[in-house]
C-alpha cells in the first residue's frame, strides 16, 4: 500500500501562485508515477500532470503548460506542483496520486484525500 497526503492549497488572487505538495508514505518504491489531477464541482476529475518517478520526464495537459510545473524529489518521496498565472477555472479540488501510467484517472491505484484551491477573479 502507498499513502499519500498533499498540502499546499488555499485562496489566491488571478495571476497568484500556489505551491501543492504530495508526500507518499508506504510501499513507494512500487510507485511508476507521481501525478495531479484535479475536479472542479460539478465536472468530472481531470489530469493536470505527471512525472516520471525514474528518470523524472513529465507531461502536461494543455490547460496548464507554460504556467504549472510537476517535480519530485525521488529521496524524500515527495512530489511537488507549483501553479503560476492562476485563474478562475483552475479552481478545485488537486489530487495527488500515484501508481499509474497515463494520464486516465482510472489508471491510478492511490490518491490522497485532495487539498482545495481556489482562484478569485
Amino acid at each position: 500500500q502507498v499513502q499519500l497526503v498533499e498540502s499546499g492549497g488555499g485562496l489566491v488572487q488571478t495571476g497568484g501562485s500556489l505551491r501543492l505538495s504530495c508526500v507518499a508514505s508506504g510501499r513507494s518504491f512500487t510507485i511508476s508515477n507521481g501525478a495531479w489531477f484535479r475536479q472542479a464541482p460539478g465536472k468530472e476529475r481531470e489530469f493536470v500532470a505527471l512525472i516520471r518517478w525514474i528518470g523524472g520526464s513529465t507531461v502536461y495537459a494543455d490547460s496548464v503548460k507554460g504556467r504549472f510545473t510537476i517535480s519530485r524529489d525521488y529521496n524524500k518521496k515527495m512530489v511537488y506542483l507549483q501553479m503560476n498565472s492562476l485563474k478562475p477555472e483552475d479552481t478545485a479540488v488537486y489530487y495527488c496520486a500515484a501508481g499509474g501510467w497515463g494520464v486516465g484517472a482510472g489508471e491510478y491505484d492511490y490518491w490522497g484525500q485532495g487539498t482545495q484551491v481556489t482562484v478569485s477573479s
